[in-house]
């Protein structure tokens, strides 16, 4: 029969009592003849739990959860708790309303960070193009948080962060004081945490959006991180000039006569041709090449699905891979790399290659950009080349890349593949010229 909040069930008026508790089903209620708005109800479980209904002045609907039953709630003491309760709602008060906001004040900037990531992983939260967020992207945002976040702030409640403990953790962040070495969860293998200008600008850009969904929630009135002056990512102005292309090659090909690391090698090469994102070259799956059309259909970027054109380059390297697994440019057993590929970026490019610190994976992909530009090419050539979020895929019929496109990677890539092949012979001081000159 169906409940009612007015203490019937059916066309019996019920005052609980322990029997009545015994005989309750799954996903039944009872009210309370007595006190009108107080009933008990069973979920799932076997748990019973003692409420009460009532309506705000506003005229918001309530249901507050006094306890479950069992000591110290039996029926009699739960009935005058709900008189109780309803004593305040009948003088203008909002019980439940009142425990909500004293929770919402108790919670910390640790607990609102994992609420943000599981609502980010779940689509709950949408990106500026109005898109889910890639497992990708949340893992790196998971990273920072971890490592920079919860270290610093993790533990004080989110209704009083200051911008003091923005730029707090802002500073922490720069000067390197949450850099450590921490084991993870993989044989033999440690994640290498580092801090810096860039870490720590990206790190506070995350915690605006985190305390942004602070605000929708109605925890905290405004957001503590607007004002605060981030320094400047000067990662995206680093481009290589044709020496350093050439420093770049020849720490490959050093590295290549080792035999060792022979497919992450090739991963890299692949980078500087293509100004693919590090994620995308080491998440590459073959069922996802079509070299007969010299196109790539990724499935999974940062900004969505992507249609890349393939140069001649690009694929003589794919087609060099040996086909033992799903991904293109696997790690040691088939898994997608990570530590391992830090480890013989650092070995190639910086101690072979003798290129400074700030060569990053994504300073290939705005080489590669520059490039082009120089070329001649247009923005939304260039664009298509990189697979900015305007030349995803979002339409049913997009198979292929245009033939124009393809010949503009062609030419980027072959460019690309000239400098690093010009042979380099570099002095000591030369090296500090290079090396001063990136630094400015």
């Amino acid at each position: 029969m169906q409940d009612r909040a007015d203490g019937s069930r059916g066309d019996r008026r019920l005052r609980i009592g322990v029997r009545d508790l015994r005989q309750l089903g799954c996903g039944e209620t009872i009210w309370d003849a007595a006190v009108i708005g107080f009933g008990a109800r069973r979920q799932r479980s076997a748990a019973i739990s003692f409420v009460v209904h009532y309506r705000t002045q506003q005229g918001r609907r309530r249901l507050l959860t006094i306890g479950r039953f069992g000591s110290p709630w039996t029926p009699e003491a739960a009935r005058d708790e709900a008189r109780r309760v309803l004593g305040i709602v009948a003088t203008g008060g909002d019980p439940l309303g009142e425990r909500e906001a004293r929770r919402s004040t108790a919670l910390t900037v640790s607990e609102l960070c994992d609420q943000w990531l599981a609502d980010s992983l779940a689509g709950r939260l949408l990106t500026r193009r109005r898109r889910a967020k890639s497992s990708k992207t949340v893992e790196t945002d998971r990273s920072r948080i971890e490592a920079h976040v919860k270290p610093v702030i993790g533990n004080l409640p989110v209704a009083s962060i200051t911008r003091a403990d923005v730029e707090r953790l802002m500073h922490a962040v720069q000067d390197g004081a949450t850099s450590r070495r921490v084991k993870i969860d993989k044989p033999h293998a440690l994640s290498n945490v580092r801090g810096g200008t860039g870490a720590a600008s990206r790190t506070i850009s995350m915690l605006g959006a985190v305390m942004n969904h602070a605000v929708k929630l109605g925890l905290r009135p405004d957001n503590p991180v607007v004002g605060v002056v981030r320094p400047a990512d000067g990662r995206r102005d680093r481009r290589l000039d044709e020496v350093e292309y050439g420093m770049l090659g020849a720490g490959l090909r050093e590295a290549e006569e080792t035999g060792s690391y022979a497919t992450m090698l090739a991963a890299i090469r692949f980078m500087a041709v293509t100004g693919w994102r590090r994620g995308e070259v080491l998440g590459l799956r073959w069922s996802e090449v079509d070299l007969g059309r010299r196109t790539a259909r990724l499935s999974e970027t940062k900004t969505g699905p992507s249609m890349r054109p393939l140069s001649q380059i690009a694929c003589q390297i794919i087609g060099q891979q040996v086909r033992a697994g799903e991904l293109v440019f696997p790690a040691v057993g088939g898994m997608v790399a990570s530590g391992g590929f830090v480890r013989v970026w650092d070995r190639a490019v910086h101690r072979l290659g003798r290129l400074p610190e700030d060569v990053t994976p994504h300073v290939l992909r705005h080489s590669m950009a520059s490039v082009a530009a120089d070329m001649g090419y247009s923005d939304a050539v260039i664009a298509g080349l990189l697979g900015h979020a305007g030349h995803s895929v979002t339409r049913r019929y997009i198979h292929v890349a245009d033939k124009a496109l393809i010949a503009a990677a062609d030419a980027v890539a072959e460019e690309i593949g000239r400098m690093m092949e010009r042979p380099v012979r570099m002095t000591a001081a030369s090296v500090e010229d290079v090396k001063l000159a990136a630094s400015v």
